[in-house]
């Protein structure tokens, strides 16, 4: 038999997770991994894997030359399995093709397969590091099969509704020039012209913003971008985002239309979301919540009793706030029966979080409480917070944002029935942050957002005499505590623009050096347009209901920045770094 017809006869007719009880009767052919054989002695069965599933293929005494093959098979190893589909006389109701099997008539063995470093089974019998060094092999596992799938559904549900939307794809350059967006660069030195150096985009900002001034007023892309930045579990130094612009936009239709686009990525896992999506502001949800990204699937909320405590006889409370503190409290309902050991730890979590402490009342046949207060004040303090019998109050007397936090993240962790948790989907749009925010470090005022936003506009007169109380036209989409998304309106006047940057502290000279072309090309006629940029990663994450993102890319980086598979970064030679006009200090 030639290659050439050697290699026709074992093309695949079906995927082996494919087979149900309507092919029976059917001539197949299977190509896929060996997942497991069974020697019974007078029937040998062989689990075929590919990205669809597993089918089982049975070889038996009738062809003894092929159960010698069989029995020779190892896991992992590359094979094609032609035969005929029959129904199973012991059907197996935990798989899709648990109702037949392949009779085999013939078996090609493409590529053995040497004993692997761990099992490909799920959960996963293998350390992080050791799956991600070998990833390729992590990958086969059915659940990682899956994972990577719903990620190319999720992009292609993104092309297909913003399509639909009147937006175009259209790639931006992934070379370009440093810009401050908040972390550090990636830098690529130029060979061509020596000491010079290009960036790795941290986002396409602003040739999105140019091609709005260049007519296309709705663009979208799915772009990779880089940051060189510490990792946590919901971050890597190169991610995916889906990038969104448009011109002329109204706030509520475009709340809408990205409203639109979540749906349409949520239905892949069969759920619906509820629309239109909980509105904040960045006051409300710090108030309410304590956290710009608040989780609102904890029923609980925060309140100011700052005014409400000013005249109860407290020497503690009083102390505090003559000293500037204010008092926030959290009412947890039915969460009296709490210990004093339980609140006792509650306060050494506060502590720790940075709060000076925490005070305690319940309402529990009478009042008990870390606080020596008469009746009336109970009484008081109880009516604020729409208290009832039972309940459990928390409160933190403290600087404003520090028992804000303290207070926010005791409420974010709160224990409740985290199976039902899970299931919910709670989106919430985060509107109206500061322009700025206090830098420590570099002693100025930096953008809180990317230096493109735009100030309300009625704040504007405040811009350089009280840069802090500046709002931005600025949203965030938040979902169960998570930043999905951000963006804002962007400015689109010259002028504007530059008085921005002239608060950041940016001189002439350097805004012309970083920003020159983009300044330039905003006084050729710019609309009025806005943006958002979600982080894809992040929403397959919760697609799949992970933890973290590196179990929804394909090939993550470790904590540290690693690919463990390739052994990157690694070093260069002297010619390599000769050519480019480098030495290593």
């Amino acid at each position: 038999m030639s290659e050439e017809t050697e290699h026709a006869s074992w093309k695949r007719t079906h995927y082996a997770g494919a087979l149900r009880p309507a092919h029976e009767g059917s001539e197949v052919v299977l190509c896929g991994w060996v997942q497991k054989t069974r020697d019974m002695g007078h029937l040998i069965f062989v689990d075929i894997r590919d990205r669809e599933g597993l089918a089982q293929a049975v070889f038996q005494t009738d062809r003894p030359e092929l159960m010698e093959e069989a029995k020779r098979l190892r896991n992992e190893s590359v094979v094609g399995v032609r035969g005929r589909v029959r129904r199973r006389s012991a059907v197996n109701p935990d798989l899709p093709t648990g109702e037949v099997e392949v009779e085999a008539s013939a078996l090609r063995v493409f590529a053995p397969s040497k004993l692997p470093p761990f099992a490909i089974v799920d959960p996963p019998q293998a350390s992080e590091e050791l799956r991600f060094k070998y990833r390729y092999l992590d990958l086969r596992r059915p659940k990682m099969q899956r994972q990577i799938r719903l990620r190319h559904d999720a992009a292609l549900a993104v092309r297909n509704y913003l399509n639909r939307n009147g937006f175009l794809e259209i790639e931006t350059p992934i070379l370009a020039n440093p810009t401050p967006e908040g972390a550090r660069d990636y830098l690529v030195p130029s060979r061509i012209s020596k000491g010079r150096f290009y960036a790795l985009p941290q986002s396409p900002q602003q040739f999105k913003q140019t091609l709005m001034i260049a007519g296309f007023d709705r663009y979208f892309q799915i772009v990779r971008c880089f940051r060189d930045e510490d990792l946590r579990a919901d971050r890597q130094p190169e991610f995916t985002q889906i990038d969104i612009e448009m011109s002329f936009p109204e706030r509520e239709e475009f709340f809408e239309l990205n409203e639109g686009l979540m749906e349409a990525i949520f239905a892949l896992s069969g759920r619906t979301i509820g629309r239109p999506f909980v509105r904040l502001t960045y006051a409300e949800a710090m108030e309410k919540y304590g956290s710009d990204k608040p989780d609102l699937r904890v029923p609980l909320e925060m309140r100011d009793l700052t005014a409400t405590v000013r005249d109860i006889a407290s020497d503690v409370i009083r102390g505090a706030l003559a000293a500037g503190a204010e008092l926030k409290g959290l009412l947890v309902p039915g969460a009296a029966s709490m210990s004093r050991g339980q609140l006792d730890k509650l306060g050494e979590k506060a502590k720790a979080l940075g709060a000076k402490g925490l005070f305690w009342i319940k309402k529990q046949n009478g009042w008990k409480s870390s606080l020596k207060l008469s009746e009336a004040d109970f009484d008081k303090v109880w009516a604020s917070l729409g208290g009832a019998e039972n309940d459990l109050a928390l409160f933190i007397a403290d600087a404003r944002l520090a028992a804000l936090k303290t207070l926010g993240e005791i409420r974010r962790t709160w224990p409740g029935d985290e199976s039902a948790r899970k299931e919910m989907l709670r989106f919430v749009w985060v509107t109206d942050f500061p322009l700025f925010e206090w830098s420590e470090e570099e002693q100025r005022p930096v953008s809180m957002h990317p230096p493109f936003t735009a100030p309300a506009a009625g704040d504007l007169p405040l811009l350089e005499t009280d840069p802090a109380r500046v709002r931005a036209q600025a949203y965030d989409l938040v979902l169960n505590g998570v930043e999905v998304g951000g963006g804002s309106v962007r400015i689109h006047d010259r002028d504007l623009q530059r008085r921005i940057f002239k608060v950041l502290g940016l001189s002439e000279a350097e805004t012309e050096e970083k920003f020159g072309y983009f300044l330039e090309a905003l006084s050729f006629g710019a609309p009025p347009h806005g943006g958002i940029a979600f982080g894809f990663d992040r929403l397959v994450m919760l697609l799949a209901g992970e933890e973290s993102i590196r179990e929804v890319i394909p090939f993550p980086k470790t904590t540290s920045a690693l690919d463990l598979m390739t052994g990157s970064p690694s070093a260069v030679d002297e010619r390599q770094l000769s050519d480019l006009g480098l030495k290593i200090k």
